[in-house]
């Protein structure tokens, strides 16, 4: 199997042009993942976090 095969993912919010999804990695780790158009942002589960305090502080 390969790791492709072993990631679990998970669309969270979707609009016509956004997407935000997370991943379960096959080491564990979860990761945030933010389409805006072409533009893709990765995010580790800590730097996530941060991102949706600021977000919160707008």
């Amino acid at each position: 199997m390969t790791q492709a095969d072993e990631m679990n993912t998970e669309t969270i919010a979707e609009t016509s042009n956004f997407i935000l999804w997370k991943a379960n990695e096959p080491d564990g780790e979860i990761t945030y993942h933010l389409e805006l158009g072409t533009v893709t942002v990765h995010f580790f589960q800590e730097e996530w976090e941060e991102f949706t305090e600021l977000i919160k502080g707008l």
